[in-house]
């Protein structure tokens, strides 16, 4: 009988759904008491204490950059003002890409581009897809 209780408690257990990040639920695949099967995902969360800047530099500023160097990040605000938060190179692309058709650079647009990403410390005023710039100390 000790088994039968043993084996209900680990079903009941197992019935709990725990995320393994903190995090903000983005979107809901399913809802509240619906039957869920192995491998459905329930909901997409996001850890969002942090946020990663995707960016593109040309071979010219290749050569001032390197992995873990602090860069500021301007972000646009409310009514025309900026907002300066630090961020940290965290990867910068071994092959150079053809330039996307959004990208700018400050001198004239190039070819090829090499892709960064900038981790930056998110207190709840970066959301997601929102444009930043990256200016190298």
């Amino acid at each position: 009988m000790q088994a039968q209780i043993n084996l209900l408690d680990d079903k009941l257990l197992r019935t709990k759904v725990l995320s393994p990040i903190k995090g903000t639920v983005l979107k809901k695949f399913a809802e509240q008491n619906e039957i869920a099967t192995p491998g459905k995902a329930l909901l997409k969360i996001a850890n969002i204490s942090f946020m990663y800047l995707r960016a593109y530099v040309s071979g010219s500023q290749l050569a001032q950059i390197k992995l873990g160097q602090d860069v500021n990040v301007i972000i646009d605000g409310a009514n025309d003002s900026t907002s300066n938060l630090k961020g940290t190179i965290t990867f910068i692309a071994q092959n150079a890409e053809f330039t996307p058709k959004i990208i700018q650079t400050k001198e004239e647009r190039v070819d090829l581009v090499y892709a960064i990403k900038v981790k930056v410390a998110n207190s709840g005023a970066i959301k997601i897809g929102m444009p930043g710039e990256v200016v190298f100390q």
